[in-house]
């Protein structure tokens, strides 16, 4: 049950479409004809801000691995 609801998340997650300019450029680049360099802008800063989610993810998931293979052991 537990895997079926993370499941659902991520991928709930991974649906949604996100803007993520500040008032400062969106006011800046809505006034270019064609929207090619704020679509740009955009998915630019959420590339930038997608590697700290995924490099706390991974340390997250190494300390949990760790913690749980120590324990197993210990067993």
């Amino acid at each position: 049950m537990k895997t079926k609801a993370i499941f659902f998340l991520i991928s709930f997650f991974f649906c949604l479409k996100s803007s993520a300019q500040c008032a400062m450029c969106r006011a800046v680049l809505e006034n270019e004809e064609g929207q090619a360099t704020a679509k740009g802008i955009n998915d630019g800063i959420v590339y930038l801000m997608s590697i700290p989610y995924l490099l706390v993810f991974g340390l997250g998931f190494f300390i949990y691995w760790k913690f749980f293979r120590t324990k197993k052991a210990i067993n």
